[in-house]
């Protein structure tokens, strides 16, 4: 099994025989099948639309492409899941198709999404809730022997940002992800990723709070996903808007990838290589 030299971090995962090289860190980037994500300009309305931005995104070096069809910003409205599968099958069907060698990521907490998105050609799957929202995910992932995201949140979008207290956020973090990794190593998942779930019921004292001490969450020796892009913990320190805040999640990603994150998730690939580029030069002169 190989291992990151620094830390000791397994960055070989592997999705029904295909493996995954994390050595250097990857972008992963955001293709959004929902009406009302808070990025108007990530918004995807049609296949051909989501052929055009893979594309687009994997030239631009991108390692994965996370789709997602269940908006979870704070106070989302929540859909069924027949028409969260009704938005994700056909696009999942149609990359797969059009870009084999694609790393696609199924962005739910729903086992019967999980289930039937793999089956469809999808890789990955990034669950929000880590189990919580469904309890059938871990089983799920454990028949399916594909890569696991798993991120921190309390409660669900609809209700996650009413009132977010922590004693100490990165303790609670760290204890969170303990107890749902024994459950998962028990069922004999083996590829997880952690994501600490930055702007999930969390303040934006919270999220600071998390990044200032995130190298804390290496010692699980898993590689580590951060999202940042374009949300509220820029735009409300910067007082500006999502579209005006590219620059605010470059200088997030760059300081999540000096404290060693594996993994950006983002709405903008080509900055997010160059950071990656950079960040790894500082590394390595």
């Amino acid at each position: 099994m190989a291992k990151d030299t620094f830390l000791n971090r397994k960055v070989i995962l592997n999705s029904k025989g295909k493996l995954i090289d994390l050595c250097s860190p990857a972008v992963m980037a955001i293709l959004n099948l929902t009406p009302d994500s808070f990025y108007a300009n990530s918004r995807i309305s049609s296949v051909d639309e989501a052929l055009k931005a893979t594309e687009k995104f994997l030239n631009e070096g991108a390692k994965f492409i996370d789709i997602g069809a269940y908006s979870s910003r704070p106070g989302a409205v929540d859909i069924t899941l027949d028409e969260e599968l009704k938005r994700l099958i056909p696009v999942v069907e149609a990359i797969t198709k059009e870009f084999p060698d694609a790393l696609v990521s199924i962005d739910t907490f729903r086992a019967k999404v999980a289930e039937e998105t793999i089956s469809a050609g999808a890789h990955i799957i990034n669950d929000i809730s880590a189990g919580n929202l469904d309890e059938q995910m871990f089983e799920t992932v454990a028949k399916l022997q594909v890569p696991y995201v798993m991120m921190h949140m309390k409660g669900t979008p609809q209700n996650m940002q009413q009132n977010p207290t922590y004693h100490n956020i990165v303790e609670e973090i760290s204890t969170y992800f303990s107890e749902k990794l024994a459950i998962l190593n028990k069922l004999g998942v083996k590829d997880i990723i952690i994501d600490p779930g930055f702007g999930f019921a969390k303040t934006i004292s919270h999220n600071y709070e998390l990044l200032q001490q995130m190298e804390q969450l290496n010692s699980f020796k898993l590689p580590i996903l951060v999202g940042f892009s374009r949300k509220s913990m820029v735009t409300k320190v910067l007082n500006n808007k999502s579209i005006d805040a590219l620059n605010g999640t470059t200088i997030l990603n760059t300081s999540a990838l000096l404290k060693g994150a594996k993994i950006l998730r983002v709405h903008d690939v080509k900055e997010a290589m160059e950071c990656i580029t950079l960040t790894e030069r500082i590394k390595n002169p």
